[in-house]
């Protein structure tokens, strides 16, 4: 057996009737939805539900698997204590599904469960399918900080477990959407909520996963996505089958994205292996960016590639390298990114070696490896990152934020010897207030003490 079928809910409490004590007939379109949804699980028959939830214990590096025989929940934390549910883990899954990600070189396990007790994103679909009568042991899987492949891979993994065992699994993909739908909602607007929701729904309707995976990382971020990584994970369970597609409702009354659907595997697809297909056309872009690589970026990829490879620093510099990178002595920024996101900053303010190219080789080997927010960089990665060098211009003191420009300037904060640097156009931050503040709390000064203002122009090559 395999994946019967999948189904996509979202996890307001608002809609558990004790929660909402009469509000949820504001979303009552989903709870209709909801329990149409519960019901086609039902007729699925599943001896295992595999649940992923963003509100499951998470960590940037690990996909966390709740550990044990079982577990309880509540709604106390939403004022409805009397609203309780008790859930069995379908242990020899679980340990399946470790072994094939482990074998598929995820990092995936049971380690570091902060919270046993189950979850909201859990505990609300887990209502609704036990309210449809569905009441089979679960698997509970948090998201991380990987990336959409990584994601889609760990859904081919428990696809491949179940399949191993012989189960009849639903999965299970919880998951709200925008966050930012209206002023007056609970975490403000922003236009590429709706945006995000209707690109989402779109792909619900059609069933094509392809998009999940390829969606504008940015966009996601202002939209204040909850569970697009959720839905990533589900995408993957289906790999190479043939869905049935229904998206049942959508809501945004309450500022937030609530969409209900369905999958129904009919057979198999070949024309839907969408992470084969996401990897070839991601190989392709990272080759035609490389081909365009300037000196600056090149010899950036040179030394952190000399670096992690053999562990020694790059001893000697290209011998075709611009004037303009030897000659000069400047502060420069590395950057890199990987599949949308970003993988290590790390820059000098002003020259610290002889010339601009040997501030790069430097800064390219702390970017990979000594960035606080990051491990180290593997050798696993170095095809998959993407480069760019900020050449920093000598700073210079102002007096006035009206002084910045945030797509021309960097801003440099001073107070005593704790300083903040943040590099100018970069996405996300929009205003200089937002600039100012990131830059502070990056150099630990606080909002109520006195501080001095920098700037700096850039030269960025990408």
């Amino acid at each position: 057996m395999s994946i019967l079928g999948a189904i996509i809910v979202p996890h307001p409490p608002l809609i558990i009737p004790t929660v909402g004590r009469g509000r949820e007939q504001e979303v009552q379109t989903t709870i209709d939805a909801y329990r149409t949804a519960a019901k086609q699980v039902a007729a699925w028959n599943p001896e295992v539900l595999i649940v992923t939830s963003p509100h499951q214990t998470m960590y940037a590096d690990y996909f966390h698997i709740s550990p044990g025989r079982g577990t309880a929940g509540d709604m106390s934390a939403f004022g409805a204590a009397q609203s309780k549910l008790r859930v069995e883990y379908d242990a020899p899954l679980r340990d399946e599904i470790i072994r094939c990600g482990e074998a598929a070189g995820l990092r995936v396990g049971t380690l570091g469960e902060r919270d046993p007790s189950l979850d909201h994103g859990t505990f609300v679909p887990l209502y609704f399918l036990q309210e449809a009568e569905v009441d089979c042991p679960i698997l509970r899987i948090g998201l991380s900080g990987f990336s959409p492949l990584d994601h889609y891979r760990l859904g081919q993994c428990i696809a491949q477990a179940v399949e191993n065992l012989g189960r009849r699994a639903v999965f299970i993909a919880s998951g709200d959407l925008s966050h930012k739908l209206k002023d007056d909602g609970p975490y403000g607007f922003a236009p590429e909520g709706p945006e995000f929701d209707r690109q989402v729904t779109e792909t619900m309707s059609e069933g094509d996963f392809f998009h999940f995976l390829t969606m504008d990382p940015a966009l996601c971020e202002r939209a204040a996505e909850c569970g697009l990584r959720s839905f990533q994970i589900m995408a993957g369970a289906l790999d190479g089958e043939a869905v049935e597609s229904k998206l049942l409702s959508y809501e945004g009354v309450t500022g937030v994205g609530y969409g209900v659907a369905t999958f129904t595997v009919t057979g198999p697809d070949e024309d839907r292996r969408f992470g084969a297909r996401c990897e070839a056309m991601e190989r392709a872009r990272l080759a035609e960016k490389k081909a365009s690589e300037d000196p600056w970026v090149k010899l950036a990829r040179l030394s952190l590639k000399t670096f992690v490879k053999t562990g020694k620093r790059l001893e000697c510099l290209p011998e075709d390298l611009p004037p303009e990178m030897t000659e000069r002595a400047a502060g420069a920024f590395v950057s890199l990114h990987a599949h949308g996101q970003l993988r290590g900053c790390i820059g000098t303010t002003g020259p610290t070696t002889e010339s601009v190219a040997w501030e790069i080789v430097q800064n390219a080997v702390s970017a990979c490896s000594r960035d606080p927010r990051f491990p180290p960089v593997t050798v696993s990665e170095l095809d998959s990152l993407e480069y760019s060098v900020d050449v920093l211009g000598q700073p210079e003191p102002i007096s006035s934020p009206a002084e910045l420009d945030v797509k021309k300037y960097g801003v440099i904060i001073s107070c005593g010897s704790r300083r903040g640097l943040l590099l100018p156009d970069l996405e996300g931050v929009d205003t200089v207030e937002q600039q100012i503040d990131i830059a502070r709390q990056k150099g630990g000064i606080s909002s109520r003490e006195q501080y001095t203002l920098g700037r700096f122009e850039v030269v960025r090559h990408i």
